[in-house]
């Protein structure tokens, strides 16, 4: 096995998965001790764990070792970046991974997809569909305006709106 190469064979050998935690079954190095949890949490939030001598992120060691494959990109279905519980996890293109993102810092309004206009002096809904901001409407109440836009996520981006 190349050193840097990863097998779904391999990571059943190392690890046991429990509750969305990998658990060391043998010790590669004098710091592991069998049946500890394996990873430390990096900077973004994500746990990993060093494999074959490379960082690798957990959720995706855990996908591996169930489904035999690593896809491009896993998504976190409840957007916890810690919850790697095989069954929160998914494979999802870079488009689908954005639509469930969290809200954004930045926001106003408190909801996704809803802005205040200063020129309409109203809340408006919008969002990127197939490339393109198409406008939802403007609305007084804010309220209103949250539903008309949780309406369009699940429209235009079924499973994976948040």
């Amino acid at each position: 096995m190349n050193k840097n190469e990863i097998t779904q064979q391999h990571l059943k050998t190392i690890f046991d998965y429990k509750n969305g935690e990998l658990h060391w079954k043998i010790a590669t190095n004098r710091k592991v001790k069998v049946g500890s949890i394996a990873g430390y949490v990096d900077a973004g939030g994500y746990k990993n764990t060093k494999v074959c001598g490379k960082q690798h992120k957990n959720h995706r060691l855990i996908f591996l070792m169930h489904y035999g494959y690593l896809p491009k990109m896993i998504d976190h279905i409840d957007g916890n970046t810690l919850n790697n519980q095989i069954e929160n996890l998914r494979e999802a293109t870079p488009k689908q991974n954005q639509q469930n993102s969290k809200l954004r810092k930045n926001n106003s309004s408190g909801y996704r997809n809803v802005y205040w206009s200063k020129v309409a002096k109203k809340w408006q809904v919008y969002c990127r569909v197939n490339g393109k901001m198409t406008h939802f409407g403007l609305f007084d109440n804010l309220e209103l305006a949250d539903l008309v836009a949780q309406e369009m996520r699940n429209k235009y981006f079924g499973k994976y709106a948040r």
